[in-house]
């Protein structure tokens, strides 16, 4: 499966490639955030392959993290249990 998955920024590395911390519904990983400059710290995007690839509003990202949440073990798969 591989699936966009919604998370907030919650921080910003300076250098490049620009880089973040994205909280997955508790489960936090780095992604590349050189597709969405605008990004930043608090905002939501959308994850696919290590790669913030657009931003979503709160409310859009819960909406399809409780479609998400809904596949059995869909986070664990994508996101893997390791940092």
């Amino acid at each position: 499966m591989c699936l966009g998955i919604p998370g907030r920024i919650v921080d910003v590395a300076q250098g490049r490639p620009r880089m973040g911390t994205v909280d997955f519904d508790g489960l936090r990983r780095e992604a590349c955030l050189e597709y969405v400059p605008e990004a930043e710290t608090g905002d939501y995007v959308i994850v696919h392959v290590g790669f913030a690839i657009s931003r979503v509003d709160e409310a859009e990202a819960a909406r399809t993290l409780a479609v998400i949440r809904a596949i059995p073990d869909a986070l664990a798969t994508e996101l893997g249990t390791e940092p």
